[in-house]
């Protein structure tokens, strides 16, 4: 198993610096975040063992079952799934990035149930491009003012924006869905010039080139890296 994760990355940063080099671009400013979502903590413990750092977990149990188990290692641990109210909790106490932030009050209670020990939780607002409703997100309308009020809060911070924009049938098509996102995250470095708005959490196994030609900072890479589910 250990040895068919090393391939398979091998072949992700390949393909990511490939695109990195096409779009004129520093591999190295952009991170490649493990989706480890279903996969057991022994998966987790050997992607490790080839040097990923950075694991995106999408169910909240699940998650915590493997922080358990693999405390320890030097995991950054993301959540990128639905959040519901009654999950903020467990997210804000055991997370260090949240990307999945739809809505102020999302954001207000994560704050609110953060650590004062911890260093504050790093979070994307998550944008629903394409308006559909299969998906959670603020329209690209409401971005400013959302990421406004949340860049108040105090026990979090603000870093960017998410999103998963409709499969188009071209590349090109993709790219300018995910140029949308990088415009608007532009735009809120204008509105809010003391945040440190640095991540495009955007781009994944299927679109990870048009991601990054169009300015992505994290690419979410689950099957490529792990493989196939079961």
């Amino acid at each position: 198993m250990r040895k068919s994760i090393e391939n398979n990355l091998s072949s992700v940063e390949a393909r990511l610096q490939a695109a990195a080099h096409a779009a004129g671009r520093d591999s190295t400013k952009i991170k490649l975040l493990a989706v480890s979502k279903t996969r057991p903590a022994g998966c987790l413990r050997q992607a490790y063992a080839c040097g990923l750092r950075r694991f995106g977990e999408n169910y909240l149990q699940e998650a915590l079952e493997k922080q358990v188990e693999l405390n320890d290692l030097s995991i950054e641990w993301h959540f990128i799934g639905p959040i519901q109210s009654n999950k903020t909790r467990a997210i804000a106490e055991n997370f260090d990035w949240v990307h999945s932030v739809d809505r102020v009050k999302i954001a207000r209670r994560l704050s609110d149930q953060r650590p004062k020990s911890q260093a504050p939780l790093n979070i994307c607002l998550q944008v629903n491009l394409d308006q559909e409703a299969s998906k959670s997100g603020v329209s690209l309308d409401e971005v400013a003012d959302a990421a406004a009020e949340i860049a108040s809060l105090p026990h979090i911070k603000l870093r960017g924006l998410m999103a998963i924009p409709a499969k188009r049938e071209c590349t090109e098509e993709q790219e300018r869905a995910f140029r949308k996102l990088f415009d608007a995250l532009e735009d809120l470095k204008q509105r809010l010039p003391d945040q440190t708005l640095d991540t495009l959490s955007m781009g994944m196994s299927a679109d990870l080139e048009s991601a990054i030609k169009a300015g992505s900072t994290m690419v979410r890479i689950g099957t490529d890296i792990f493989g196939a589910r079961e």
